[in-house]
């Protein structure tokens, strides 16, 4: 049985409009929460910052051989718990979502981005999908996985028998490296404190690393994407699985038998019956 292990960093900064007290935004969003609302639209730039750099400690994540044996399937959790609950996470998010609009940590990026990209989709979802860094399409409407990659990423999620709506779709860095790089160590630890936050109020069951940059930056490892496919990791009480970025998919659709294998297992895992063919058939 192989095991891995991984490290910590943070984020913070802009202009600073009028301050809205946790305690405030939380009694707002728990009459929305009693109301049925659980979902926001996403904040403007130029909110309130944060007022300290957040941060998160790393867990030890252990990796699990990939095996017929190991993906039998889970209880799905209970859903719709307590309306306290749900506020509390609806508030999290909210108050995250304004200090990433503001932040300005990583000063180049700041200065050229259009819009900060937070995350979207279910905020109670089981499932969440971490992606690297928005591209130019997801700058532009502020939206995760919009452009080319996102459309194909969309087909696999439906493919898998679900819909963009029942899962959450995040990505390490919040705003778009210059000409689409890949994120620098430097980024990607201020980033770090906003997506395990975002994690962490979410609590899905199962999260799926797309690509390298993603699976490295959560699991706190070196090992490259074709090492880390094929076997399963804990990142605190979630099961991850990590896979090829369909921006990979795109330039060499030869890889999308492997997600497709690697979305059978995750879906076996999740205990959702899969259709035999992948996206396209």
């Amino acid at each position: 049985m192989a095991r891995s292990t991984a490290g910590d960093r943070s984020g913070g900064g802009r202009k600073r409009a009028v301050p809205r007290s946790p305690r405030a935004v939380k009694q707002r969003l728990e009459s929305l929460a009693d109301a049925g609302v659980l979902d926001l639209p996403r904040a403007k730039p130029g909110l309130d910052d944060p007022e300290e750099t957040p941060t998160a400690d790393a867990a030890s994540l252990p990796a699990r051989a990939m095996s017929p044996a190991s993906v039998s399937p889970k209880a799905p959790a209970k859903r719709g718990a307590k309306v306290s609950d749900a506020a509390s996470r609806v508030a999290a998010l909210e108050i995250l979502r304004t200090e990433v609009a503001g932040c300005r940590a990583c000063v180049h990026l700041a200065e050229a981005r259009t819009n900060t990209v937070f995350g979207s989709g279910n905020l109670a979802a089981r499932l969440c999908f971490l992606g690297e860094a928005p591209g130019a399409d997801e700058d532009a409407s502020g939206e995760p996985f919009v452009g080319r990659a996102g459309q194909l990423l969309t087909k696999i999620i439906e493919a898998c028998t679900l819909t963009r709506d029942e899962v959450y779709i995040l990505n390490v860095l919040k705003c778009r490296p210059p000409e689409n790089r890949r994120p620098e160590p430097e980024e990607i630890a201020n980033c770090r404190g906003y997506f395990e936050r975002q994690i962490e109020a979410i609590r899905p069951e199962f999260i799926c690393c797309l690509g390298t940059s993603a699976a490295q930056s959560l699991l706190r490892t070196d090992e490259t994407i074709g090492k880390l496919r094929g076997r399963w990791f804990d990142y605190g009480p979630a099961t991850v699985i990590c896979t090829y970025h369909p921006s990979y998919l795109l330039r060499n659709p030869a890889a999308k038998r492997d997600v497709w294998d690697d979305m059978q297992h995750l879906m076996a895992r999740m205990g959702i019956e899969m259709p035999h063919k992948g996206p396209g058939g």
